[in-house]
């Protein structure tokens, strides 16, 4: 067992499972101040336009995608990241082989401390 405070991407215990979108799941680690979301997108996956006033954090730990945020779309491999302002529009795309991305929202999203499904957007 984990002493508190310490998680692993590949194992979920201690937080909280989001359906997102067909083909995009996320578990959800909420601390005071922000939040960690370990996204994966199946192959092909694409998520919808969105915004938040969260600010955002993305880093790309494996696959490969295309990130849309403010109109621009940018190819992401490993070892990317990125930074999305708070009510930015903003969505990702998977490639042929899936992603994997760390997402850091400050501060956490209220929507996101719950089990459920979608992105829970205005």
């Amino acid at each position: 067992m984990r002493p508190e405070n310490f998680f692993s991407i590949e194992d979920a215990t201690g937080g909280t499972p989001r359906q997102l979108a067909p083909g995009i799941t996320t578990t959800i680690y909420t601390g005071d101040h922000a939040m960690v979301s370990i996204v994966r997108f199946e192959p092909g996956a694409r998520g919808v336009l969105h915004h938040h006033p969260e600010e955002q954090w993305g880093y790309c730990i494996g696959g490969s995608g295309v990130r849309i945020q403010d109109g621009e779309e940018v190819p992401i491999k490993p070892g990317d990241f990125w930074r999305t302002p708070g009510d930015m529009p903003h969505t990702m795309a998977a490639g042929p082989e899936g992603l994997t991305v760390m997402d850091v929202f400050a501060p956490p999203r209220a929507a996101y401390n719950r089990p459920g499904s979608g992105f829970a957007a205005d």
